[in-house]
């Protein structure tokens, strides 16, 4: 997945290496740990970039080497595709690995630029044609990446234990986020496409003798705009949106380390607020930088039946120095985004 627009942006991972030496907890015996994968195993989302690859102490792979006193090779990079992995991850593995994390496929599917895409309001984007050009990738080619993929890993680490992830369902039916305009609907559409996208890793994780980590029902409940979040909405920096947070990675750790060691892994952590105010300004400054009254953007909304006067009218508030105008504007046009989805 690639950014596409200040909207939003989600980076599901990317190339390139780092190896972090851990020093192993007492008692333990220290194990060659190799992690690869995108940038939900990159820790993006953590607020804590290290660099280009983003590779956060916060991810999960570094909490799972902490934890259980594993010697890390950091693979892992946001924006990475299977492709990536293997060209540029896979050197790290040897007969000597004993352990293998890894999330992947969600760029390889473009689900970013479906996010981005669906996130618009309706009479502006396509959100449908987004999400089956992202299946039809899923249908048609990703099987045979991951059979690749998987016999590569299989054949470079051949004593390794190797874990896949699968990835969490990001929404909850709700759209909390006053600058995005997600339908009920399309977050249902949206959830589908990341089951079946999971169901996919999971046949061939485990044709090829890999244990697949299926986070769904530890992340249920802690969806975007759920009481405990452990997945970002839209966040300020954009890279940061739509990722598992520090809550979220403890929660990936608790699965990968289990499935990795054969052990339990208990720890706490907390997750930082913005305050309500502060993400209502940010939310209007994002939504005014879709240029929703400009020329083009009118000529749509005019053609999908939205009254063009209404859209300058929620758009001006928005740029009020008062916050319950500015949210006020905020959920006017995601009601006018609503109709227009009704009337399509």
């Amino acid at each position: 997945m690639t950014r596409r627009s200040a909207v939003v942006g989600l980076v599901l991972a990317g190339s390139s290496a780092l190896s972090v030496g851990l020093m192993p907890a007492a008692g333990a015996a220290a194990g060659s740990y190799v992690a690869l994968g995108d940038s939900y195993s990159a820790g993006v989302g953590t607020r804590a970039k290290v660099d280009s690859c983003y590779r956060s102490p916060y991810g999960y792979p570094a909490l799972v080497a902490s934890r259980y006193g594993l010697s890390l090779s950091y693979q892992a990079c946001s924006g990475a595709t299977t492709a990536d992995v293997t060209n540029n991850q896979l050197g790290a593995l040897s007969s000597g690995t004993s352990l293998v994390s890894m999330t992947i496929g969600g760029n390889d599917v473009g689900f970013a630029n479906v996010i981005t895409t669906c996130a618009q309001p309706s009479w502006l984007s396509d959100c449908n044609g987004a999400i089956a050009n992202g299946r039809s990738i899923l249908t048609n080619q990703l099987p045979g990446r991951y059979d690749s993929l998987f016999g590569s890993i299989r054949t470079k680490a051949p004593n390794a234990k190797v874990a896949i992830g699968g990835y969490p369902l990001i929404f909850n039916g709700e759209d909390c986020n006053a600058l995005t305009f997600f339908s009920p609907t399309e977050e249902a559409s949206l959830n589908s496409a990341t089951n079946d996208l999971d169901s996919l890793i999971r046949t061939k994780a485990t044709a090829r003798g890999f244990t697949y980590v299926d986070p769904r029902s530890s992340f249920s409940g802690h969806a975007v705009c759920d009481n405990v979040e452990w997945i970002n909405g839209l966040s300020n920096p954009i890279e940061e949106s739509y990722h598992p947070n520090r809550d979220g990675n403890v929660g990936y750790a608790k699965l990968f380390g289990p499935a990795l060691t054969g052990t339990s892994y208990l720890t706490k952590t907390a997750a930082a607020k913005t305050s309500s105010t502060a993400r209502t300004r940010h939310a209007a400054d994002a939504v005014l930088a879709m240029n929703l009254t400009s020329s083009k953007n009118l000529a749509k909304a005019q053609a999908a039946g939205v009254s063009t006067r209404e859209v300058k009218r929620l758009t001006t508030m928005l740029r009020s120095t008062d916050a319950g105008t500015v949210a006020d504007g905020l959920a006017g046009l995601k009601q006018l985004d609503r109709q227009a989805a009704a009337g399509r």
